[in-house]
């Protein structure tokens, strides 16, 4: 985290706990809906159902969703486990509570997204990395290694978050290296010596197999936790986007794909004011090479330059993985100003400019906004004081209201805004087809408003500075006994006629495309050209009614012509059932009324781009 930050960030102590709301349906023909207010009368309060109705809309706004629109595919929503926020969690005694709250999908707020501080950051309790040696000491071969530092309650943390939520994806980013290999020679300062890059990729490598081996598996990494700033007062590290790019292509990336990890690296991990260092990077034909995208913190600038690094360069990811929230002046209105501040610019803000994910910072403090190195009027998701009780505070509200119902694998969708002092909202569809819309009035006084969808509308209206969360489910309204709904993937093998053997993609094997993490895919390798296949067995004959492929960030590897085969027997397919051509990000493949084991999807279309599957889901009858 900057050490000044003079954005009004906002964070909140909720006097007492509330318990998050439950998931209540709407019928078929309704909306479910769900709110909360500036005044903290209503906290993610699940409202009466709202009826569709046909006809045009009657209110002079009107958000219309388009679900034909399609954008980025969704990794998650979450925080971080500092070391202070594990300690004080893993202390407390409501420990199965508060992590309850967090990831349960059912009875918390599902967290998703997990960003994991490599070592020490400004909110731990020591100063540390995972190879400290005695000063004028080094150690090139890592021999004293040891993520020990973790095991007693990060760790334990970590595996519980994966427990409560499977669907949970961890990111990793370090605020410095061991000092031995710093030109400073401290933890605080200096930069990483250009002679130790190649141990310092080892070094990140190590973390990744220790990691994954203690049952944390990190999908996303960053080489350096803002990287163009030097705290004084606790761990840092300058790295410039010349040598960031250097690092990457000369070092870390061939040492991750050298040891057969999947983890896929993203450049920058610093404020919106400064698009031009992930740029440098990702102009960098090396580093881009093994670099999946960039990630931004929300300390200067404006959200929109994710936008601007998207448009440059359309196939890489965009990922915001830090804000802290932080009492306002006036104490009293913490709560309001942050429920605002971070749903504008980081739920409504950071997805509607292309972030597959949104990361708060801390997700405990205590009620002296520490343990820390630094900031004392930061605020956390939550806040674990030492007379035991916790509150939740406004970030809790904020992530709940899209991390809740927005599911990792949902793509965001079209949808008009009105901009601040105003109705502001972002859409997505989840991969069961349901759709989510989060709406926030950043004005001053009520606002009513109509939303269409798929020719239907509702009416309804938001006070000042609440957040509301609008849920409905696929399509027309199905008749009894009818919908589909996915196929639990649990006991799928798949297989595909080819993967990569280019060094940067040799994790991208079939298994990827089933792992729920949009983030993972598999590929060809190369070109796309027919005859290439990717193949399900689901173990037993299964009534299937649709096909759905995500290429996610893959921006343009969408199967240019596809034909799908469906067998009881993988010896013998017959006709294809069905042909037709895919779509970027989302090929929705809709099937005749077929029974079978077995399914293969043959590419029949040629492009200079791979093809990929993110994620891919089957859909069967209702039952």
């Amino acid at each position: 985290m900057t050490a000044a930050v003079s954005l009004v960030l906002l964070g909140m102590t909720v006097p007492g706990a509330a318990a998050p709301a439950a998931l209540h349906a709407a019928d078929a023909e309704g909306v479910g809906s769900w709110i909360t207010t500036a005044d903290r009368s209503q906290l993610l309060t699940p409202q009466p159902a709202t009826a569709f109705r046909s006809g045009p809309a009657g209110a002079a706004d009107t958000i219309a969703v388009d679900p034909g629109q399609t954008y980025q595919t969704i990794t998650g929503f979450g925080a971080s486990f500092t070391d202070s926020s594990a300690w004080l969690i893993w202390n407390s005694p409501h420990r199965d509570a508060i992590m309850t709250k967090l990831f349960d999908p059912k009875r918390g707020i599902g967290l998703s997204a997990v960003r994991q501080p490599v070592g020490a950051s400004d909110f731990s309790r020591s100063a540390y990395t995972y190879d400290d040696v005695p000063k004028g000491q080094t150690d090139p071969d890592l021999t004293r290694f040891s993520i020990a530092h973790d095991e007693p309650y990060v760790l334990p943390l970590l595996r519980r978050a994966r427990e409560i939520n499977p669907q949970t994806t961890f990111l990793a980013s370090p605020w410095s290296a061991p000092a031995w290999m710093k030109t400073s020679g401290e933890l605080i300062g200096g930069s990483l010596k250009r002679e130790h890059h190649q141990v310092y990729a080892n070094y990140f490598v190590k973390f990744l197999q220790a990691y994954r081996d203690a049952g944390v598996p990190v999908s996303l990494v960053t080489p350096q936790n803002e990287p163009e700033f030097s705290p004084g007062n606790y761990p840092g590290m300058l790295m410039s986007a010349q040598d960031q790019a250097d690092f990457i292509g000369g070092a870390l990336g061939p040492a991750i794909s050298r040891a057969g990890l999947d983890t896929r690296i993203l450049a920058f991990d610093h404020n919106w004011d400064r698009p031009g260092y992930p740029l440098d990077v990702l102009r960098d034909s090396t580093a881009a090479r093994y670099t999946a995208g960039s990630a931004f913190h929300c300390y200067a600038g404006e959200p929109g330059v994710q936008t601007n690094v998207h448009n440059a360069f359309p196939g890489k990811e965009v990922h915001f993985t830090e804000c802290s929230g932080i009492k306002t002046g006036d104490e009293a209105r913490t709560f309001a100003d942050t429920l605002s501040w971070q749903t504008r610019n980081l739920i409504i803000g950071a997805t509607r400019n292309w972030a597959k994910s949104v990361v708060l910072w801390n997700l405990a403090l205590d009620q002296n906004g520490g343990p820390t190195m630094n900031c004392t009027t930061c605020t956390g998701v939550t806040t674990v004081r030492s007379d035991g009780t916790v509150t939740y505070n406004a970030e809790y509200y904020v992530l709940g209201h899209i991390s809740k119902f927005v599911k990792p694998g949902a793509v965001r969708i079209g949808s008009n805004t009105f901009g601040q002092g105003n109705v502001e909202n972002v859409a997505f569809r989840n991969p069961d087809g349901s759709t989510v819309l989060v709406a926030h009035n950043s004005g001053s006084g009520t606002r009513t408003f109509d939303v269409t969808s798929a020719g239907r509308r509702f009416s309804t209206s938001l006070s000042a500075g609440a957040v509301a969360t609008f849920t409905w489910p696929a399509g027309d309204p199905p008749p009894p006994g009818g919908g589909e709904s996915a196929v639990d993937r649990s006991g799928w093998r798949v297989s595909a006629s080819s993967t990569p053997a280019d060094a940067c993609c040799t994790a991208d094997t079939a298994a990827k495309a089933i792992d729920g993490t949009s983030s993972t895919r598999w590929s060809t390798g190369f070109a796309q050209q027919p005859g290439q296949w990717f193949q399900i067995d689901l173990g037993a004959p299964r009534k299937l009614t649709k096909i759905v492929l995500e290429n996610g960030s893959s921006t343009g590897d969408h199967p240019r012509g596809y034909a799908v085969h469906a067998s009881a027997d993988p010896s013998s397919w017959g006709d294809a059932i069905t042909t037709g051509q895919g779509s970027d990000p989302t090929t929705t493949i809709q099937l005749p009324a077929i029974t079978a084991r077995y399914l293969r999807i043959t590419q029949t279309g040629d492009a200079g781009n791979w093809w990929s599957i993110s994620e891919l889901n089957l859909y069967a009858p209702a039952t």
